[in-house]
């Protein structure tokens, strides 16, 4: 089942980000087989992140909930996330990262 993790940043997840940036970039590869795209969202090029998202392909909800709040960036008081069950249109058509 596949899953979309849209991640909302406040003013204070810049501090995080820099302090377990390490951390959840490891966590990131640990999980390749389940968070198939992850990366930081921002307003322009080059400026602060506003947020992340991920798509993840999962057995259920509980397990996308899991790898989403073990992540080393989260921090509820920092960062709010929303989870939508995803399906690709065209499915017939691979796509080439």
């Amino acid at each position: 089942m596949r899953w979309v993790a849209i991640f909302d940043d406040t003013p204070g997840m810049l501090a995080i980000r820099h302090e377990r940036e390490a951390l959840h970039l490891d966590y990131l590869r640990q999980h390749e087989d389940e968070i198939l795209i992850a990366g930081g969202l921002r307003d322009a090029p080059r400026s602060t992140f506003v947020g992340d998202l991920w798509v993840l392909e999962v057995a259920s909800r509980e397990r996308a909930v899991a790898l989403v709040e073990n992540d080393p960036y989260f921090a509820p008081a920092c960062r709010s996330y929303r989870l939508l069950c995803w399906g690709k249109a065209l499915a017939e058509r691979e796509v080439v990262l």
